[in-house]
C-alpha cells in the first residue's frame, strides 16, 4: 500500500465501492471529517490512479455471463494482447493474471449465441492460444 493512502482513504473507498454515489456528507459524517476534506481525498485518489473510473454494477433478467480464461504465446507481450481484447463487443472487464491462463476476461451477452461469438472473437486474436470458458449461474453482491 502507499504510503500516500491512509486508513481513511481505505475507508472512502470501500463506500465508494458498495455505492459511487455515496453522498459526500454521509462518509464524512461517518470518518469524522468535514465534506470538504472527502472531496479533497476523493480528487488525490484519483490523481494518484487509485479510483480508475466511476462506473455501475447490473445485471439483466436473462443475460449471460462468462468467465473466459486466455492462454498466450509468449511472443506476444499479454498487455498487447489484452488491449485488444478491452475493445470487443460484450467484454466487461480483462485481467491479467498468473497461474496456467495469462488473461481472465469477464463476458457479457444477451444469449449463449452472443457470449459464443465473442469467445470467437477473443480467440482470433493474434497471440491467444487456447481459451477455457465457464458461464455464470449466479452473482451475489
Amino acid at each position: 500500500m502507499s504510503s500516500k493512502i491512509d486508513e481513511n482513504d481505505l475507508k472512502i473507498l470501500d463506500f465508494l465501492k458498495k455505492n459511487a454515489r455515496t453522498p459526500y456528507t454521509i462518509i464524512a459524517k461517518d470518518l469524522k471529517v468535514s465534506e470538504a476534506a472527502v472531496r479533497k481525498r476523493i480528487e488525490k485518489l484519483i490523481r494518484l490512479g487509485v479510483i480508475k473510473r466511476f462506473t455501475i454494477e447490473y445485471e439483466l433478467e436473462n443475460e449471460v455471463k462468462a468467465i473466459v480464461m486466455v492462454k498466450s504465446t509468449p511472443q506476444i507481450p499479454t498487455p498487447e494482447i489484452s488491449k485488444k481484447l478491452v475493445k470487443i463487443s460484450g467484454v466487461e472487464t480483462v485481467y491479467e493474471t498468473t497461474g496456467d491462463y495469462d488473461i481472465i476476461v469477464v463476458v457479457r451477452g444477451i444469449n449463449i449465441s452472443s457470449i459464443n461469438k465473442t469467445i470467437d472473437e477473443i480467440r482470433s486474436i493474434q497471440g491467444v492460444i487456447g481459451t477455457n470458458s465457464t458461464i455464470i449461474l449466479r452473482t451475489w453482491f
